[in-house]
């Protein structure tokens, strides 16, 4: 597809997300959050659910977790968020900004995947467990953050590459410690793209009960 196809698409999954009320977060939500950037990204970023300020301006990760990232995005990588494309696992604000729900994961399943179907980007990076456990079920973050893998989905395979959530990081110093080593990691996969050595076999995804850290 070419680059206003792939924007006529994803214009079209967000206007479906914006429409649907099959989940109390979506009846009840200020904004949808659909995710946003470059269609054409080599690099898609996948986290949990919206908060309080994604909820306020249907953007992703524009609070301090967002200002984080881009910050790291911008000092590690040279890129800006217009550069990637920004998403998350659950689309609408949770209350409380608890975690999402199995079901409600269940339900966004289909956009987030007919996103990553039009995107087509070289590298996932999940940001935190919710999202890695989309694509690597069954272990838990500590063990596998910065562990890159190539993993098959829907029939095509990617490179996904587990970081902490940038949440997580602003909490606890040794988190943020190592969401910098991460992104220092990411930035060395990007040289070598899709040519990069899995370290572990090949798996088809699927939605399990997440890990606890």
């Amino acid at each position: 597809m070419t680059t206003s196809e792939k924007q006529f698409e994803l214009d079209k999954i967000a206007q479906e997300i914006k429409d649907f009320k099959g989940l109390d977060i979506a009846k009840n939500c200020t904004n949808s959050v659909p995710g946003e950037g470059n269609p054409d990204a080599q690099i898609m970023f996948i986290g949990e659910a919206p908060g309080f300020n994604e909820d306020l301006q249907g953007r992703p990760f524009v609070g301090q977790a967002g200002k984080l990232l881009e910050k790291t995005l911008k000092e590690v990588l040279n890129l800006n968020r217009s550069d990637v494309y920004i998403t998350n696992i659950v689309k609408f604000r949770p209350p409380d900004n608890r975690d999402p729900f199995p079901n409600e994961i269940e339900a966004c399943k289909k956009w987030l995947d007919a996103q990553i179907s039009i995107i087509q980007p070289k590298i996932i990076a999940t940001l935190g467990r919710y999202s890695m456990g989309k694509f690597i079920p069954d272990v838990t973050i500590s063990r596998t953050h910065g562990q890159s893998r190539f993993v098959t989905f829907n029939n095509q395979k990617f490179i996904v590459f587990p970081m902490y959530h940038p949440a997580a990081a602003l909490r606890a110093g040794a988190v943020m410690e190592q969401f910098i080593l991460d992104f220092n990691k990411l930035k060395s996969l990007i040289s070598v793209s899709s040519n990069s050595t899995p370290q572990t076999t090949p798996q088809k995804p699927e939605l399990t009960q997440p890990t606890l850290f």
